[in-house]
């Protein structure tokens, strides 16, 4: 969970000409499954995708992530530069110690990764619906850890075998100075 303070500001609206005053605003916003889909199912878009999010775009999606109660709709037009910056350290932030040894094999999908998708991915691999307030990334990481898991294990070719038992039966013999 991430708490940001919106400071207090004088905007103008340009509907009813005139200046407005908004209070400091702290909220806690939390990255997961449930704010992807607030937002996806608003702007009908994938949220996870390459291309750049518009100003008013990643306002919204810092709007979904918001779990404060009873915030004023106009607290987010005061939102900075550095707020922004701050909420992208936490969206990219892997919130696990989980590490991968070989991130090209263990890619989830290379696909569009919507909400549906990740929900989806949760059914398939009897992941709660509990997680879905998880950290994002967390879930994906478990998601990740799940499928490989579930994956039949490799079988050693039969001459990579020899291979190391003759090189283990060699290294025997010459620690036992033995020939055979």
């Amino acid at each position: 969970m991430l708490q940001i303070t919106i400071p207090a500001t004088e905007l103008w609206n340009g509907i009813t000409n005139e200046f407005v005053k908004t209070k400091e605003q702290v909220l806690q916003l939390e990255h997961s499954l449930v704010s992807l889909s607030k937002w996806e199912s608003k702007w009908c878009k994938p949220f996870m995708s390459k291309t750049e999010k518009t100003s008013e775009e990643t306002t919204d999606y810092i709007r979904c992530m918001t779990i404060t109660q009873n915030v004023d709709f106009d607290a987010y037009n005061g939102i900075t530069n550095e707020i922004v910056e701050q909420v992208s350290k936490y969206i990219e932030a892997p919130m696990t110690a989980t590490t991968f040894s070989d991130d090209k094999k263990n890619v989830i999908n290379k696909d569009i990764i919507t909400a549906e998708i990740i929900y989806y991915w949760m059914v398939a691999l009897n992941i709660p619906f509990e997680c879905q307030k998880w950290h994002l990334n967390r879930l994906l990481t478990l998601i990740n850890v799940c499928n490989i898991k579930n994956q039949p294990k490799k079988r050693t070719p039969k001459k990579e075998i020899y291979s190391r038992n003759t090189a283990l039966n060699a290294a025997r013999r010459q620690s036992l100075n033995s020939t055979g």
